[in-house]
């Protein structure tokens, strides 16, 4: 794995700050080395106008295509190997078979968003057709679906640095229904955010 410290705002790097915060190993009672830059307001704006400007192509794209996205987000973590796990562990002080676990657990979440988004029927599509000569009056033909409510923000949490951060059940379903995510890092482990 590779840090440079900076925040991914769209599909750029951006470090405009100067504030920077740095993980902590709990084991050892010290700072890592590793600085974070910590967005500014105008970064923060720059990413909800990025996410709200994808959102009109993502809540189009087909489920296939976003199916495949959640599998290649799962095989990308899994492909990060030991490193993932060995900067978790030294983040938060959770040993690495707990931590193996978890990102097992994150993967496994990613592919059952991507198989649900196959499968197709959390949309609830519903029909209810007109009836005309209904009494006392005609009922309307009425249709619904659940549909994408655009970008989500996501707050990773200290207790699971994987299966509830970044990549975590809340962004696996935001993506999953195609909404655009904005992911606040935890400050307890930057580098495996």
């Amino acid at each position: 794995m590779q840090f440079h410290g900076k925040n991914f705002i769209g599909s750029q790097l951006s470090a405009v700050g100067e504030a920077c915060i740095s993980g902590f190993d709990p084991r050892q009672g010290k700072k890592l080395d590793q600085s974070y830059y910590q967005a500014t307001s105008g970064e923060i704006d720059r990413a909800i106008r990025l996410a709200q400007q994808a959102f009109v192509s993502l809540r189009e794209t087909p489920p296939e295509r976003m199916a495949s996205f959640l599998d290649t987000v799962a095989s990308e973590i899994e492909a990060l190997g030991d490193a993932l796990i060995e900067q978790a562990s030294i983040e938060s002080g959770l040993p690495t078979e707990r931590l193996t676990g978890e990102r097992a657990r994150t993967a496994n979440q990613l592919r059952l968003f991507a198989t649900v988004v196959r499968e197709g029927s959390f949309v609830d599509a519903r029909i209810d057709t007109a009836l005309p000569d209904r009494k006392p009056l005609p009922r309307p033909d009425l249709r619904r679906m659940l549909i994408p409510i655009g970008p989500v923000v996501v707050f990773g949490a200290s207790n699971f640095p994987l299966a509830f951060s970044v990549a975590g059940g809340d962004t696996a379903s935001a993506f999953a229904a195609k909404n655009p995510v904005i992911v606040k890092a935890h400050p307890a482990h930057p580098g495996t955010c």
